[in-house]
């Protein structure tokens, strides 16, 4: 399934005229995922990291970072995400954790980089508790990365970009890369200075950003 698919999927026709509102009133919760691996299934989530961005601010202060008691571990994954299980000392258990972050993200619209992977773990892992799967509207930078960039020939275009890729192109820290919390962040400021080059076409409604 596309991108373009999926982001129809997830927001539909009747849903734009209910999104005629400034993008400055939205609460957006912006969001990562640290996973074992990329099999759906079989893989888990080993933390969730998440930031409140409203009104153009991010919110450091009530930052969400949850790491999860869990027994599966692929030490293929480790390298890319540092977690190991002896370093983790405060964690909760996979059910705590997708409740705090329930209560915390609330009806908020979720903006991630290749949001549809994040989303589906979540899902995944509520579906193990007997939960309901997240309704919440859904954002992905590296769609919205691409609606900023110029339609020519003379440009070649990706077909996907990295978050790499967007701190470089924006000039943001990478310290934390490849943390929960610290990708989420990235996300976060990437999704701004988006906003900001859009805003440079025309005035931005929430609408906007699920064309």
């Amino acid at each position: 399934m596309s991108i373009i698919d999926k982001l129809k999927f997830w927001t539909s026709e009747d849903e734009q005229n209910e999104l005629q509102v400034p993008i400055e009133s939205c609460r957006f919760v912006v969001l990562d995922t640290e996973t074992t691996g990329f099999d759906y299934e079989n893989d888990r989530i080993l933390c969730i990291g998440a930031l409140v961005l409203q009104n153009g601010i991010i919110e450091i202060n009530t930052a969400f970072e949850h790491y999860m008691d869990q027994e599966h571990y692929d030490k293929n994954s480790a390298h890319i995400h540092g977690i190991l299980r002896s370093d983790v000392l405060h964690h909760r258990s996979e059910l705590q954790v997708l409740q705090l972050f329930l209560a915390y993200l609330g009806d908020s619209i979720i903006v991630a980089h290749h949001t549809f992977f994040d989303v589906t773990m979540i899902n995944k892992a509520l579906a193990r508790h007997g939960l309901p799967e997240l309704t919440n509207k859904k954002l992905d930078t590296a769609y919205l990365y691409k609606e900023t960039l110029i339609k020519s020939y003379l440009f070649e275009r990706k077909d996907q970009y990295s978050l790499d890729d967007l701190a470089d192109k924006f000039d943001i820290s990478k310290k934390d890369r490849h943390t929960a919390l610290g990708d989420a962040y990235i996300t976060a400021i990437a999704f701004l200075k988006i906003i900001k080059r859009l805003k440079e076409k025309k005035e931005l409604v929430l609408a906007d950003l699920f064309k």
